[in-house]
């Protein structure tokens, strides 16, 4: 799907799985499955099979940005968007829209959480 984008939020702060998660290093950056990849990293994966990899963003707080550059090394310094400010969901998501927007103005955009897990991938798809 040419016109197909992706969000994936990963600027969560860790508190709700705490004391396994923590402000320096929230459970989207952990191996929570043991699997050799963090959350992130596994929803990355997933979302290749939806769209071109270079069509995948990730929305984070700038404090973020070494462990995102180790974990996806893959994404662009313009595929990683820097949240201006914590405002939760809906400012996240109107930031991502508009600067994925003057990339393509035709973008259908799908927003995911980078904390998920998807167990039956195939359903999912």
């Amino acid at each position: 799907m040419q016109n197909t984008y992706v969000l994936i939020m990963a600027g969560g702060s860790g508190t709700r799985f705490w004391p396994y998660s923590r402000e320096d290093r929230p459970k989207q950056f952990l191996d929570i499955m043991g699997v050799g990849q963090s959350l992130l990293q596994l929803t990355v994966d997933r979302f290749k099979k939806i769209c071109n990899e270079d069509q995948i963003f990730l929305a984070t707080n700038e404090k973020y940005k070494p462990i995102v550059k180790e974990q996806c090394p893959q994404l662009s310094d313009d595929q990683i968007l820097f949240e201006p400010a914590r405002r939760n969901t809906g400012p996240c998501i109107a930031y991502a829209a508009y600067k994925i927007g003057k990339i393509d103005p035709d973008a259908n955009l799908i927003i995911a959480a980078s904390d998920h897990i998807i167990m039956k991938e195939e359903k999912f798809y």
